[in-house]
C-alpha cells in the first residue's frame, strides 16, 4: 500500500467496548490486519472506551436511547482522532453513521442463530407454565411471547458472563444469547442453538464491522485487505430492510439474508411488542440489488401491517 504502515512507535489504534466479547472482536480485527499487512502486534493499540449502554445496566435500552448507546462514545473518539478505527458488533449498529464516518469493512460472519440458555437445560417449549425468562431484546421477547404467551419476561442486560451469573443466581430460569458470541468466547456448550426457521435472528447478528473516518485513506486501504465481501453483501440487504423499517430498540424486527451464488434470499419479520401478531415475508433477487430488495421487503411488511402496528 502507498500509505505508511503503523509501527510500534506510532501504533494503529483500535477502539472497542470493554466486555470480554468486544475485546475478542477487537483482537480478531488486529489479528487479521497483522496477517494481511505482515505487522507485529506492537504496531497496534487496543483502546477500551466506556459507552453509556454498558454503564447504565438497570434500565431498558429503549428508555435511555437505543442502539447508539453502544457506539456514540467510540464514534466520538474516532471523529476527533483518538482512535484510527472502531470495532462493533453489527447488530448493535444504527443504520446511519455520523457525518465523516464510514462503515464498509466486515469480517466473515459467524453463526447467526440465537442460543437458548436454561438452568435445567432444554428448549423454551420445555419451560414450565409461567417460568421467568430474562431478555433485553424486544425482538426475542416478542418472538418468545408469540410462541409462549404464558411466560413471564424480565429485563436482562449485561455481557455474556453477567447474564449467565444472573441465571445461576436465580434471577430467571432462562435467557437468550447469540451463538456467535458464545462460539467466539468458547462457551457454546451453555446454550441450545435455536434454528432460524424457529426464530429469525436480529439484523446483522453474528457479524463484526469496522468503522473508519471517511478522510483516512490509510485506514481505508488497510481495512480493504480484510473485508469479507459475502458478509457485506448479506448485510447490505438486511440493513436496507432495517433502515426502511426505521428499526430501533423500540421495534421488534428480525431478518436474514442468505447467498446462493449471485442470488440472494432475504427473509424479514416484524412483530407486535407483545407477540400477539407476526408478519413475515421474503424476497429473492440478484446480489447487486440487495439494498433495493431490503427496501422492497420492508415496504411489503409495512403495507400488510398497517398504521399503529408497533404501538
Amino acid at each position: 500500500m502507498t500509505h505508511p504502515l503503523p509501527t510500534p512507535a506510532h501504533p494503529f489504534k483500535i477502539g472497542t467496548r470493554g466486555s470480554p466479547l468486544a475485546l475478542w472482536q477487537a483482537h480478531e480485527v488486529r489479528r487479521c490486519l497483522m496477517a494481511a499487512h505482515d505487522l507485529a502486534v506492537e504496531a497496534f493499540e487496543v483502546v477500551v472506551i466506556k459507552v453509556t449502554g454498558d454503564l447504565v445496566q438497570d434500565r431498558a435500552l429503549k428508555e435511555i436511547g437505543g442502539k447508539g448507546l453502544f457506539t456514540r462514545e467510540i464514534e466520538d473518539a474516532l471523529l476527533v482522532g483518538g482512535i484510527d478505527i472502531a470495532v462493533h458488533s453489527m447488530k448493535d449498529m444504527p443504520t446511519l453513521q455520523p457525518d465523516g464516518l464510514w462503515l464498509d469493512c466486515y469480517l466473515p460472519r459467524q453463526d447467526v442463530r440465537d442460543g437458548f440458555v436454561a438452568v435445567g437445560g432444554g428448549g423454551f417449549m420445555d419451560l414450565p407454565q409461567g417460568a421467568v425468562v430474562g431478555s433485553s431484546s424486544l425482538r426475542r421477547r416478542a418472538q418468545l411471547l408469540h410462541r409462549r404467551p404464558d411466560l413471564h419476561l424480565v429485563e436482562f442486560r449485561g455481557n455474556v458472563q453477567t447474564r449467565i451469573k444472573k441465571l445461576r443466581d436465580g434471577v430467571a430460569a432462562a435467557t437468550f444469547l447469540a451463538m456467535a458470541g458464545l462460539n467466539r468466547l468458547g462457551m457454546s456448550e451453555v446454550a441450545r442453538p435455536v434454528e432460524v426457521t424457529e426464530m429469525l435472528p436480529a439484523i446483522a447478528q453474528g457479524a463484526i464491522g469496522v468503522e473508519r473516518r471517511q478522510n483516512d485513506p490509510r485506514a481505508e486501504a488497510m481495512l480493504d485487505a480484510i473485508h469479507h465481501i459475502p458478509t457485506g453483501q448479506r448485510l447490505a440487504a438486511e440493513r436496507g430492510l432495517l433502515a426502511r423499517l426505521d428499526g430501533s430498540c423500540e421495534t421488534p424486527i428480525a431478518g436474514l439474508a442468505v447467498l446462493d451464488g449471485d442470488q440472494l434470499w432475504l427473509r424479514g419479520e416484524i412483530l407486535r411488542p407483545d407477540g400477539s401478531q407476526v408478519i413475515t415475508g421474503e424476497i429473492r433477487g440478484g446480489v447487486a440489488q440487495g439494498v433495493e430488495m431490503g427496501q422492497a421487503l420492508a415496504d411489503d411488511l409495512l403495507g400488510r401491517a398497517g398504521p399503529g402496528f408497533f404501538t
